[in-house]
C-alpha cells in the first residue's frame, strides 16, 4: 500500500511539479496592512473594495486575495493581507505605473489618501515579493470555493538560517511535499520563494480549507502521512526551517481568492 502511494506521489511530482523551461514564473506581492492600535479597518476595506481591486481588475490583474486574521489566529498586530499576482517582475513594475496613471482609481482613492499623520488608517505596510516555485507555478483558486462562507486559509512563511538551507527547503517542496499536502486536503492557492522581504531567506504559501475543523484535520493527516514520514527523514532536508510564521485567515467579502 505504501509503495503504491509513494509511486503515485512520485508520478504526480513528475507531471505537476516541473516548470517547463519556456514558462515564465509568476510573482506575488504579499502586502500586509498592519493596523496597530488606532488603525481604521473599515477605511482600508473601503479603499481596497472600491478603488484598488476595481482598478486592478480593469487592467487584467488578479485574482486578488484579501484576508484578515481569524479569531483563532494568535497575533501581535491585526493585519489586512492583500495578495497580488503579477505575470513577472517587469509586469509588476508596469502594473504599478498603470495604476498610478488610472484617473478613475485616483478619484476613487482620493478620500483614503487624505488621511494624514493624525488619522492614519494603518500603522505601516509590510510586504514581501515572491517568485512562484516549480511545484505550483500559477495561482489556483479551487472551483466553487468562493461560495463557501465557512472557508478558512492559512498563510505560512518558512524561514531558513541561510540561503543554502532555504534552497533545500524549496527543493523539498518541489520534490514531493506538495503532493502530500493535496492528499491530506491542504490545497495551495500559491507557493513562492521570497525575492525580497523581512524574513529572507524563506518561502511563503497560502492554503485553503472548507472549514477550521477541516484545516486542523488536514494537518493531523499530514503529520501522520507515510510519505511525509519518509520525506522528512531525508538527511539533507533536516533542519532546513529555522522558524515558522503562521496566520489563520478568513476572507474579506470582496476577496477573489
Amino acid at each position: 500500500m505504501f509503495f503504491q502511494t509513494a509511486t503515485l506521489l512520485a508520478a504526480y511530482c513528475v507531471t505537476s511539479c516541473i516548470l517547463p523551461a519556456d514558462t515564465q514564473a509568476e510573482v506575488y506581492e504579499v502586502r500586509g496592512y498592519l493596523l496597530g492600535d488606532s488603525g481604521d479597518e473599515r477605511a482600508i476595506d473601503k479603499y481596497l473594495s472600491n478603488a484598488l481591486l476595481p482598478c486592478l481588475k480593469r487592467h487584467g490583474i488578479g485574482p486578488i486575495g484579501v484576508f484578515t486574521n481569524a479569531s483563532t489566529d494568535k497575533i501581535e498586530i491585526k493585519t489586512t493581507f492583500v495578495i497580488i499576482p503579477h505575470d513577472d517582475p517587469s509586469a509588476m513594475t508596469q502594473n504599478r505605473e498603470v495604476i498610478q496613471s488610472d484617473e478613475e482609481y485616483q478619484n476613487d482613492a482620493a478620500v483614503f489618501f487624505t488621511h494624514g499623520n493624525q488619522e492614519k488608517s494603518y500603522e505601516r505596510i509590510s510586504s514581501e515579493l515572491l517568485v512562484a516555485m516549480q511545484c505550483w507555478p500559477k495561482v489556483k483558486v479551487p472551483a466553487g470555493i468562493l461560495a463557501n462562507k465557512n472557508r478558512v486559509y492559512e498563510l505560512r512563511t518558512y524561514e531558513s538560517a541561510n540561503e543554502k538551507l532555504g534552497q533545500l527547503k524549496v527543493e523539498m517542496f518541489n520534490n514531493g511535499e506538495v503532493p502530500i499536502f493535496i492528499d491530506c486536503g491542504i490545497i495551495p492557492i500559491f507557493i513562492g520563494q521570497a525575492l525580497v522581504g523581512p524574513f529572507t531567506p524563506n518561502l511563503t504559501y497560502l492554503t485553503v480549507y472548507p472549514s477550521e475543523d477541516a484545516r486542523l484535520a488536514s494537518w493531523n493527516s499530514f503529520r501522520d502521512h507515510p510519505a511525509w514520514k519518509v520525506l522528512s527523514k531525508v538527511e539533507k532536508y533536516k533542519g532546513t526551517v529555522s522558524k515558522i510564521h503562521k496566520h489563520v485567515l478568513v476572507p474579506k467579502a470582496y476577496s477573489e481568492m
